[in-house]
């Protein structure tokens, strides 16, 4: 049990992978080249990391491909795949103290949110892939007597899955289950913030009997690996979460090289819009609260835009203010700690110049706007809330990605659609409201990928996620996501 875990003793003694593990093997930049990995809660260093590049890119991709040629995975029967993934789901949470460690340390995140809800998150992932597999079913086209034309779905071939630092090991699961569960051979770059749990990830499919070659890890820079990766004329299919920004030069790289398919999960604005019929505030103020400040606010689908009708604005502004309270940082590893560090110096650097920036643009701060120091890092910044925010402020526009809440108020239902909607972002929306007729009517107008009622950033592996606009297209999750992996293939057997 968690409460018997002495994390910080732990700390001291967890053991980093630092090198790619590359068609079953550990493998070093051929450079020599290495990152270094800190710990954004101490500045301390965690590893030095292979840097690989378009040699290492290369050799991964020729592992996956040989393995996906050889037939030793995707031919295997349904049932078969089942049981291997079955077991890697096992091996997940037999290492679940260690892998929320390695999730921590590396980005900051409270280890206890690792504990409860990515480990066994992920593991539930790779569980629900595997039991699909033996319960889905091909299609035989209504055709001629002297026909029979069947549908089948095949995979891809090479998968190639970039994920980012804010959930390492649940990002990297959404995407590894189902592209595996289909038979492709996957190549995973982590984001270099965040390297370890991919890793040990990797061995432990191995160690389930996931063929050598069919999952691959290749740690290094985006700009080096990541766009290696993106350019390769032999990988079939990229798949991306994060910047919009980098989602765009995926997407520039299908198109200068043999147009692999590329599906993107990119960035967010998404609002949560309350109504003054919801008579229970203090429940939507602490949902509110969540939807910004859980994982530091480095979340795609943070509710980072909070809209309220103006009769209720400044009541629910005090409620809102009142629970932000309880997500005030600390040490990750104190279990204790609902919010954590920021991933590193860079990104909170960068969540203070919008702090600085909403008030020199006339916002008004109701609380936080402070960067805290704890064992020697400054990388811990208060849970902030603006009011009085300009719809056309960057604060209002632009991801932020950490815990700043921007609220605005609203007078009519059809100005809080309104307002929800002016964002290039299409991931996700919230909304409060009693009234069923009003909630169903919102929902229907909301341009969103998902739309949560009286709750915020409502998930489940049932049900897709995604956006439109430039928070990207195509779905995680559900059995939707198979889309993404699998090709159609049409056999016309002409009968005589």
């Amino acid at each position: 049990m968690y409460e018997l875990i002495d994390w910080q003793q732990r700390a001291q003694q967890q053991g980093f992978i630092d090198q790619a593990l590359i068609g079953g093997r550990r493998v070093a930049a051929q450079s020599g080249a290495t990152f270094a990995s800190i710990n954004p809660a101490t500045g301390k260093l965690l590893a030095n990391v292979a840097a690989c590049g378009a040699a290492e890119v290369d050799l991964a991709v020729r592992a996956a491909r040989q393995a996906y040629e050889n037939g030793s995975w995707w031919q295997r029967a349904p049932t078969e795949r089942k049981q291997v993934l079955l077991k890697l789901a096992d091996l997940i949470l037999t290492h679940r103290d260690e892998l929320a460690l390695l999730d921590s340390l590396s980005m900051g995140k409270p280890v206890m949110d690792a504990w409860n809800i990515d480990v066994p998150g992920a593991a539930g992932i790779f569980r629900w892939y595997a039991e699909s597999l033996d319960k889905l079913y091909d299609e035989v086209a209504p055709s001629a007597h002297n026909v029979l034309a069947t549908i089948t779905r095949e995979p891809l071939g090479v998968v190639a899955a970039v994920v980012p630092w804010n959930f390492p090991l649940d990002m990297a699961a959404w995407k590894l289950a189902p592209a595996l569960a289909a038979g492709n051979s996957v190549i995973l770059k982590p984001a270099e913030q965040s390297p370890f749990s991919a890793l040990r990830l990797a061995e432990l499919a191995l160690e389930a009997g996931v063929p050598e070659g069919v999952f691959n890890v290749v740690t290094g820079l985006g700009e080096s690996a990541g766009k290696a990766l993106g350019l390769h004329m032999d990988v079939d299919c990229l798949v991306f979460t994060g910047s919009t920004e980098v989602g765009k030069y995926f997407m520039g790289y299908s198109a200068q090289s043999n147009l692999k398919q590329v599906w993107l999960e990119c960035g967010g604005k998404s609002a949560n819009l309350v109504f003054a019929d919801y008579q229970d505030l203090d429940l939507a103020a602490e949902k509110a609260a969540f939807g910004i400040f859980f994982n530091q606010g480095e979340v795609c689908s943070a509710n980072s835009r909070l809209l309220v009708e103006r009769s209720i604005h400044d009541e629910f502004v005090e409620r809102l203010v009142a629970k932000a309270r309880d997500w005030q940082p600390g040490d990750p590893l104190d279990p204790s700690s609902r919010a954590g560090a920021i991933v590193e110096r860079r990104q909170t650097a960068r969540i203070m110049e919008y702090i600085a920036a909403a008030q020199t643009q006339g916002a008004h701060l109701a609380c936080g706007g402070k960067q805290l120091t704890f064992n020697g890092s400054d990388n811990f910044i208060a849970p902030t809330v603006f009011t009085r925010v300009s719809p056309n402020s960057c604060l209002a526009r632009e991801e932020v990605f950490g815990p700043v809440l921007a609220v605005m108020p609203f007078d009519s239902e059809e100005q809080a659609v309104q307002l929800a909607n002016d964002s290039i972002y299409g991931l996700a929306a919230s909304l409060w409201s009693d009234n069923f007729n009003r909630a169903h009517r919102v929902a229907r107008q909301l341009k969103a990928g998902t739309v949560s009622v009286n709750t915020v950033d409502a998930l489940d592996v049932s049900t897709p996620f995604g956006g439109g606009k430039q928070s990207g297209f195509g779905r995680d999750l559900s059995l939707h996501s198979f889309d993404k992996y699998t090709q159609l293939k049409t056999t016309w057997f002409q009968l005589r």
